[in-house]
């Protein structure tokens, strides 16, 4: 049986279209809409359309998919109105406090981002 396109996430399932979601960004790489548990007043996501699970699991073939990652979300980040700045994350492992087993780029502004982040 062939693996579902997107994965079998809950981002699968919002790549799929089996999920509704309003999308801010779409294009043949990936997504990019708001996180329903926002932790700053502008939180959107950015997931590949290829379902990678860990940043860990990437091959260096994934190179210029994760590079297409954060240039959408400076583009999606500059469309929303995130001129004095904003944080990219990226969540890996159970450690690094990753939830949903497929890579995405968390992308929060709107407001002071404090160091050390948690």
């Amino acid at each position: 049986m062939a693996a579902k396109a997107g994965g079998d996430t809950i981002f699968g399932k919002i790549i799929r279209g089996e999920i509704p979601c309003e999308f801010l960004h779409q294009d043949d790489k990936c997504v990019a809409f708001k996180d329903i548990e926002p932790q700053a007043p502008v939180h959107f996501l950015v997931v590949p359309k290829k379902p990678i699970s860990r940043l860990s699991k990437a091959e260096d073939s994934d190179a210029e998919l994760l590079g297409h990652l954060m240039i959408v979300g400076k583009k999606v980040a500059e469309q929303l109105g995130l001129m004095k700045g904003y944080r990219l994350i990226l969540n890996e492992g159970p450690e690094g406090g990753q939830s949903v087993y497929h890579v995405h780029l968390h992308v929060c502004g709107g407001r002071q981002m404090n160091w050390p982040p948690g």
